[in-house]
C-alpha cells in the first residue's frame, strides 16, 4: 500500500473568499463540487489545499485527507484495531472510494482511492 498525498482540509463558510485567498498564494483551482474546492500548486499538483463546507455525505468534516493505492486494505487495518470509523467505507458519485477515522488526537482523517 501506498500514499499518493496528503491533503489539509480547510473548514470554510467563504468558499468563494477562501479560494480567491489562495489564489494569491499561487494555487489554482483544480477541482470544484460547490461544497470542496481542491486548489493546487501550478508547478506541483501534489501540493494541495481543499476547502470544504458542509460535506455531500458525511456528518463530520475531515482534517486532513490521505489518498491511498487500497483504500479498502487501509480500511481492514484500521478496523482491525478498533479505531473509531466516523463515516463508513462508501463509494460516492464523485468518484472516491473512502471512510473516515478518528485519529488519537481526536482529528478527523479522510481516507481515499479514486476509482
Amino acid at each position: 500500500m501506498s500514499i499518493r498525498r496528503v491533503v489539509p482540509d480547510i473548514s470554510s463558510e467563504a468558499i468563494d473568499d477562501s479560494r480567491a485567498f489562495y489564489g494569491l498564494l499561487g494555487f489554482e483551482e483544480v477541482m470544484n463540487l460547490g461544497w470542496v474546492v481542491t486548489m493546487a500548486a501550478p508547478d506541483n499538483p501534489t501540493a494541495q489545499v481543499t476547502l470544504i463546507g458542509p460535506d455531500a455525505s458525511a456528518a463530520v468534516q475531515p482534517d486532513f485527507s490521505v489518498e491511498v493505492s487500497d483504500v479498502d486494505a487501509v480500511y481492514a487495518a484500521v478496523v482491525a484495531t478498533g479505531a473509531e470509523i466516523v463515516h463508513p467505507l462508501t463509494d460516492e458519485a464523485w468518484g472516491v472510494r473512502r471512510f473516515f477515522v478518528r485519529d488519537p488526537n481526536g482529528r478527523v482523517v479522510n481516507v481515499l482511492t479514486h476509482r
